[in-house]
């Protein structure tokens, strides 16, 4: 003989068993919400430092444009030639970095160029080692973005010449 235990009183249980199930709903969409929060500041830092980075590659190409900032003028070794500078005719800034150049509406740049040594031509540059002297720089360009945020650039360079 089977005897079926029944409870007479199951009023209410389905209400205890839904609020039970919406609270561990709601724990799970406020970790979720946190972690796109979290997901959210990553993307925003990583946009932040990008802009820097590509302000100081903004940076090593004026450089590249501005001969003056590496040529005859700039062969004391230690002594830096400081950028942006547009003075014309060329006259070096070797006291202060100065204001950083505005490349946009949130990046800007600035940085040196710093003369190291002479030494001979690298092998396979096709310049005689007699004749010709490599002249060797060292450029330091920092890009900046919004967020106080800055990225430095440091790449060293030569020059052939006299």
């Amino acid at each position: 003989m089977k005897h079926k235990m029944t409870v007479k009183n199951e009023k209410g249980s389905m209400m205890v068993l839904s609020v039970v199930l919406l609270f561990l709903l709601t724990i799970l969409g406020m970790a979720a919400l946190n972690t796109s929060s979290i997901e959210s500041q990553i993307a925003g830092n990583e946009l932040r430092h990008e802009l820097a980075y590509y302000a100081a590659e903004s940076a090593s190409v004026y450089v590249a444009c501005h001969p003056d900032l590496y040529g005859p003028d700039n062969t004391t070794a230690g002594v830096s030639h400081y950028f942006p500078n547009d003075t014309t005719p060329y006259a070096a800034l070797t006291t202060h970095l100065p204001p950083a150049r505005s490349i946009g509406v949130s990046q800007s740049f600035n940085g040196q160029v710093r003369y190291q040594r002479t030494s001979s031509p690298p092998r396979g540059s096709g310049c005689s080692v007699g004749k010709f002297k490599a002249h060797q720089y060292t450029m330091a360009c920092n890009g900046y973005a919004p967020g106080n945020t800055a990225e430095r650039i440091v790449v060293g360079f030569y020059r052939i010449g006299f």
